[in-house]
């Protein structure tokens, strides 16, 4: 049977209202307004902690520790040398640029180009950091690779 507008309905369950609890026993949730008889759960400022598991020692705590965060790293947003030459027609791009092409997803993220791809144009490329490959190969397609606070020294011979 084909569906058309005369056939059409809601799917199960679309249509159920919110439950109103202790609107007494006619509405099927009245007395103990669905929280059962006694423990734990019934009463009135319950709340369970993340991962409980009634009683039995935790998940996070069964497992071993592992590993070490360096809470002082700075996360650096990787831009690829192919990415930027998907970018047709671009002679310079600055910090405001990389969050206006979708490069990057906020103004004030720092910066690393990594060398991966090639450049055929000659773009001025400013950045927090470079990578060793990615100074070659802005500066063999004739552009410049300039550290935000300074030039980038040439790469080594």
């Amino acid at each position: 049977m084909a569906k058309n507008l005369s056939n059409l309905r809601a799917p199960k369950k679309a249509n159920t209202g919110r439950k109103r609890v202790g609107r007494g026993m006619g509405s099927g949730m009245g007395k103990t307004s669905t929280r059962g008889h006694k423990g734990q759960g019934s009463r009135s400022g319950f709340s369970l902690m993340r991962g409980f598991e009634g009683g039995q020692m935790p998940l996070h705590r069964r497992l071993p520790k592992r590993g070490f965060t360096n809470i002082f790293r700075t996360e650096y947003t990787v831009v690829n040398l192919d990415r930027i030459a998907a970018l047709d027609a671009i002679s310079e791009i600055t910090l405001e640029d990389y969050k206006k092409l979708g490069l990057s997803s906020s103004k004030k993220a720092l910066i690393k180009i990594l060398g991966s791809g090639e450049l055929t144009s000659a773009i001025t490329i400013h950045a927090h950091k470079f990578s060793k490959s990615a100074v070659e190969k802005i500066e063999k397609a004739g552009g410049k690779a300039i550290v935000l606070g300074g030039p980038v020294a040439p790469a080594a011979a």
